[in-house]
Formats: structure tokens, sequence, C-alpha cells
């Protein structure tokens, strides 16, 4: 049996490469489609709200790139300086887009209970608060 991380390794690939290939003809990467969730869940956000919510999934550039993106294609705009909002035709492309997700979502659950996928987000959970908690204590 291979470990935890090599797993979790090749499962994060795998979510990254299927979604920026499904989304490519949108425009957006996996990381636009979650900077787009947190604008469209709260609206003007600001850019240091986005950074620190993801900083997990990508780096500070990475994630400014994104920004960029969603701004330059017109899926949000700035109502305020460094705040982000959804234009009223991103928010109707995002729920084109958003369809296209609700399918990769049920192709990348095929087989799976909705109790082990309950159980695996605990477990995935539990040992990040461990380890982060560990660190924390550490340093």
């Amino acid at each position: 049996m291979k470990p935890i991380g090599y797993w979790l390794n090749r499962t994060d690939k795998a979510l990254t490469c299927y979604m920026n290939d499904m989304l490519e003809g949108f425009g957006l990467t996996r990381i636009a489609w979650q900077v787009l969730n947190l604008v469209h869940d709260t609206p003007g956000i600001t850019d240091t709200e986005v950074l620190s919510t993801l900083a997990s999934n990508a780096d500070s550039a990475v994630l400014t790139g994104a920004i960029d993106t969603v701004l330059a294609d017109g899926w949000a705009d700035r109502p305020a300086p460094d705040r982000l909002t959804l234009t009223p035709g991103g928010s109707r492309r995002l729920t084109d887009v958003a369809a296209r997700v609700d399918a990769f979502r049920e192709l990348s659950t095929t087989g799976i209970s909705l109790d082990e996928y309950r159980t695996t987000i605990r477990v995935l959970e539990c040992m990040s608060r461990n380890l982060e908690t560990a660190m924390s204590t550490d340093h």
C-alpha cells in the first residue's frame, strides 16, 4: 500500500489537470475558479482576503495572476480599490461553469459513498490540524 502523501499528491495533480483542461474553454484555471467562488460567496472581498483564504492552494504570485485574469476577462471588477465583485456577465458565465464543475465532482467521486467522502474529509482535516498544531508548538 502506498503512503497517504503519495495519494494526496497524485489526487491533487489529477484534480488540477482535469479541472484546468475542463476550464480552459472558459479561460479559467482551477485557481481562477477558486478565486471566482470566493468573490461570488463574499462580494467585496479584498485581494488580501483572497490571498489568505487560498494560501494553501497556491502561492501569492499564482493567486495574484488569477485575480488579474478574472479582472481582465470581465468576470470580476473592483467596486473599490483592492476589492473584488463579480460583474453581471461574470455571474452568468459562472453559472455555466458551475454546471461543468458539478459534473466533474460527480465523476471524481464515482464509486465513493457520501459517508466515505465525509470520513475522508474528516480524516484529512484531523491530520492537517494535528500537524499544524505540532508545528505551531514546536516553533
